[in-house]
């Protein structure tokens, strides 16, 4: 990535991951920077006219959504719309709840924002925006609040993983938008913080992260919402957290961060989780 940051957000609008906002050493960018996979390069795209860090993420329409943050001196509940087709932003209906460190994800063209922290408070907040209306709806709450989260939608559902309250959390938590409702699932193997949450195949890859005293770590576990179970995979080469994921094409791409030493890093890698084989038989 041209501009090496952490605590950014990533989303993903025709193919290509934008990587958005963030932070190095202390300085809050509104950068916005565009990555093609199909040629491997990057591309600067007009910049997020609010400056911030800890933001949340998502994209519905190929419409990208940046919402609230941090700028420096207060929680934000900032939402702005990116349209990559003409590389433009708006400002939209703002969130109900200003905060940093949430998760969001997408479920039936709608947006839930979930978790943060505002004045060093752990949040259970759930609020839902419908770019459609441009309004926002207060939902069920979580039932762990907490910060440096993840979380990632599998049929309808989202998962939100990990994050901290008052220590690093290993909690895996179902919230079901159509009954307003949340279940407890089976707990992430490793406890972690800032770390990322992608989909491939109905299957959620939670990646990296924080595990506590400045560490990072590579791991990569997936999660099949239909078992419930957990498995081990192939660790991410750059141990590092606080960075961005995107998922083009049945590939997930880990970008950004930051490493044990307090590094802003710009290092992008690709994982694939699986290879499909196809056979033919000739009667």
């Amino acid at each position: 990535m041209p501009t090496a940051r952490y605590y950014i957000a990533g989303a993903v609008a025709n193919n290509k991951i934008y990587v958005i906002g963030g932070n190095i050493g202390g300085t809050f960018l509104s950068t916005n920077e565009e990555y093609d996979p199909s040629t491997d390069s990057w591309t600067t795209r007009a910049s997020m006219p609010t400056v911030r860090s800890g933001l949340c993420a998502a994209t519905v329409n190929n419409k990208i959504y940046a919402i609230g943050g941090w700028n420096g001196s207060t929680e934000l509940s900032a939402n702005e719309e990116y349209d990559p087709a003409t590389d433009t932003w708006s400002t939209k209906a703002p969130m109900p709840t200003a905060r940093v460190y949430a998760a969001s994800a997408v479920v039936n063209g709608k947006i839930y924002v979930i978790g943060g922290n505002v004045s060093g408070v752990c949040l259970s907040t759930n609020e839902e925006y419908d770019p459609s209306t441009d309004s926002w709806t207060t939902k069920a709450s979580m039932p762990t609040p907490r910060y440096y989260l993840a979380a990632a939608a599998v049929n309808n559902k989202i998962y939100a993983m990990g994050g901290w309250h008052g220590s690093i959390l290993s909690t895996n938590e179902e919230y079901d938008p159509s009954t307003d409702s949340w279940t407890t699932k089976a707990s992430m193997p490793t406890a972690r913080v800032g770390f990322i949450a992608e989909v491939v195949g109905n299957e959620i890859y939670a990646i990296g992260g924080g595990v506590g005293g400045g560490a990072v770590t590579s791991v990569n576990e997936k999660y099949s919402p239909s078992t419930d179970s957990w498995t081990t995979k192939a660790s991410m080469p750059t141990a590092r957290r606080y960075f961005a994921g995107g998922v083009v094409n049945g590939k997930i791409y880990a970008i950004g961060g930051r490493d044990n030493s307090s590094g802003a890093l710009s290092t992008n890698e690709e994982y694939t989780p699986y290879v499909t084989f196809y056979w033919f038989q000739k009667n």
